[in-house]
């Protein structure tokens, strides 16, 4: 059955990894070089309101429509003053009209049926020339084979009846294009961006993050036989190559937006 956001058992879920420094390296020659008020929509365990902060955020806030990620966001963040959390719908955020400089919105719109209303409140928070960057998997990411860095592409392999379930619920690219430019948003940067997920010391740490379905929404569509399965499939991927400091990288897209004028002018002759 899907993940329930909303279960205080799955509330450490997004709380274990930290951001890619590279991630942090690809984002920051587009974010403002001063202190910046930014907001992490859909902010899940807090991992990348703390990668906000230190890349030179002085305010986050990190809103999410679960309590129970926030408890968890707020546990895995009290050493960072810097950092609000607010319990908030990505459609209806109730912050004041251009009150935020940069917003991420990380993995978040996979979960938005409704993506032009989402793109048109983020356009109503910005501020002038404010930045949006959107990072999600389009249907081309989520169908790359798996190997032993990309441990994802497993899941689908063993499993096909994902495939149809994975990729009906992500945008693909034109449309996320289309709807930021409906929103009069200026696209800066469209980019592939393999980011670094987990680094595991041995194939048993690997698989123990599989069974605890720790951050991979996924796999709470599998029994827990059906984890062993797949635990049992991945391994012998590899049974003649044994997997010792694994680095797993998960393929992304990610859009960087400016928000522009509003182009509200009239010719007259």
């Amino acid at each position: 059955m899907p993940i329930d956001f909303h279960d205080p058992h799955n509330q450490n879920t997004y709380t274990t990894r930290e951001a890619d420094i590279r991630w942090m390296y690809t984002l920051r020659p587009y974010l403002p070089e001063n202190s910046f008020t930014a907001l992490d929509l859909g902010c899940g365990g807090g991992i990348y309101s703390k990668a906000l902060t230190l890349l030179g955020a002085s305010k986050v806030i990190g809103m999410d429509y679960s309590a129970s990620n926030l408890v968890g966001a707020e546990m895995n963040c009290k050493e960072y003053p810097e950092i609000e959390f607010i319990l908030g719908d990505a459609l209806r955020t109730g912050l004041r009209d251009q009150s935020v400089d940069v917003i991420l919105e990380r993995a978040l719109i996979h979960h938005i049926k409704d993506l032009d209303n989402c793109f048109a409140e983020a356009k109503k928070i910005l501020s002038l020339n404010g930045l949006l960057v959107v990072q999600d998997r389009t249907p081309e990411d989520c169908l790359i084979p798996g190997d032993r860095h990309h441990i994802r592409g497993f899941f689908f392999e063993k499993y096909p009846r994902l495939i149809q379930q994975e990729i009906s619920r992500r945008y693909t690219s034109e449309q996320v294009k289309e709807t930021l430019a409906h929103n009069n948003f200026e696209l800066l940067k469209e980019l592939e961006f393999w980011e670094t997920r987990e680094v595991y010391s041995n194939a048993e740490a690997l698989y123990q993050d599989i069974r605890g379905r720790t951050g991979r929404s996924i796999l709470h569509e599998l029994s827990d036989e059906e984890i062993e399965q797949l635990i049992v499939y991945i391994d012998d991927q590899f049974k003649n190559n044994p997997m010792h400091n694994i680095v797993e990288r998960d393929r992304w897209t990610i859009w960087i937006a400016r928000s522009k004028l509003s182009q509200e002018f009239s010719t007259k002759d």
